[in-house]
């Protein structure tokens, strides 16, 4: 495809995960309806369309941004890369985790927002600070982006290892049979590494099939990995760990991505309009609007089943709304700010 097609593609993917993360981030029914009964049914009906499709949002975060990392790379281009992602990734990540934890200061202490937070008087120091940044305390959703940070400072090792077809296969073989066998590393998630490993490969050896013209073989290669996908998710690989780092579930999260990307004709997604561009800042502040929304809305709105699961709904449309409007105004008033927080974008 033409390197407009493969750019364009990336903004519509990036921004239709952007979605699948808002949504895992907008459970409501108990905030609403409290820990009765119907509370729990509605939670499950929300987590039944949130979490079995969005689950793969952040691994097809991951594939796209180790995939543009190593695309065309070489060891020569390893420091331009590194400063590249310190502007995009890691000084934003300062920015927005300082920005939350300030939010909250402040917020905690202002009357019927406090009640909003709902994390009683948050104290202002410099220990908090600390942890506020290194620990993503006032923004979980920022655990994806240390990850992303601690796997970028890794590339060059990562790139050893997958430079070499064979030598690549085994290595993420191997991590697949570490995750089975319930190992772990420590600070750096086994399925992150192995989603970003993944992503390294395709752009090294698997370009030609990534980037080549949509025709009936791609299209047929990405429903073969949708079928995969599908009938391992609910498969019970014998001594597999249950649960989030279930062999199963990570073949899923793995496969579905790949196979929507080869499946998908590049040719038929449109230009992407401005407020699609705005992923990473749609991404970090999707959560303070999550929040504010759905709290605000519990403490104001009447207990009715139909009210908090609209919102669920349509929560990534509001996000994108909000968001977007957040952002030309900060574009207008103070863009130095704008560059910083949407990390250079």
């Amino acid at each position: 495809m033409e390197e407009v097609q493969f750019r364009n593609k990336i903004v519509w993917f990036t921004f239709f995960y952007s979605l699948l993360v808002i949504w895992v981030h907008s459970y409501n029914a108990v905030l609403f309806l409290g820990s009765t009964r119907l509370g729990y049914q509605m939670d499950w009906l929300e987590r039944l369309l949130g979490n079995t499709a969005s689950q793969i949002a952040v691994p097809g975060f991951f594939l796209i941004s180790s995939y543009l990392f190593f695309r065309g790379f070489t060891m020569e281009k390893l420091w331009v890369k590194w400063k590249a992602r310190m502007r995009s990734v890691l000084v934003p990540y300062v920015v927005w985790n300082l920005l939350y934890y300030l939010g909250y200061v402040v917020g905690s202490r202002i009357p019927y927002l406090s009640e909003v937070i709902g994390k009683g008087k948050v104290p202002f120091s410099l220990s908090g600070a600390w942890d506020a940044v290194f620990n993503y305390t006032y923004n979980y959703v920022f655990w994806y982006l240390q990850q992303l940070i601690l796997l970028i400072i890794l590339a060059p090792l990562i790139y050893m290892l997958v430079k070499t077809w064979q030598i690549g296969c085994l290595v993420l073989g191997g991590i697949f049979a570490v995750i089975y066998l319930g190992g772990y590393l420590p600070f750096l998630n086994l399925d992150a590494f192995l989603y970003y490993s993944f992503g390294a490969f395709a752009a090294i050896h698997g370009k030609r099939v990534a980037e080549g013209k949509w025709n009936r073989g791609r299209f047929g290669a990405g429903a073969a990995l949708l079928v995969s996908a599908i009938f391992l998710y609910g498969f019970d690989f014998p001594g597999s760990l249950k649960g989030e780092m279930a062999a199963s579930a990570v073949c899923f999260r793995l496969l579905t991505p790949a196979g929507l990307w080869l499946l998908t004709p590049e040719r038929i997604l449109i230009e992407a309009k401005d407020w699609m561009k705005q992923n990473f800042f749609l991404y970090a502040a999707h959560f303070a609007i999550v929040r504010l929304v759905n709290k605000t809305g519990a403490l104001l709105l009447p207990s009715v089943p139909a009210i908090p699961f609209m919102l669920f709904l349509f929560m990534p449309i509001l996000c994108v709304i909000l968001s977007y409007q957040a952002g030309r105004l900060l574009r207008w008033l103070l863009p130095p700010l704008w560059q910083v927080m949407n990390g250079g974008r």
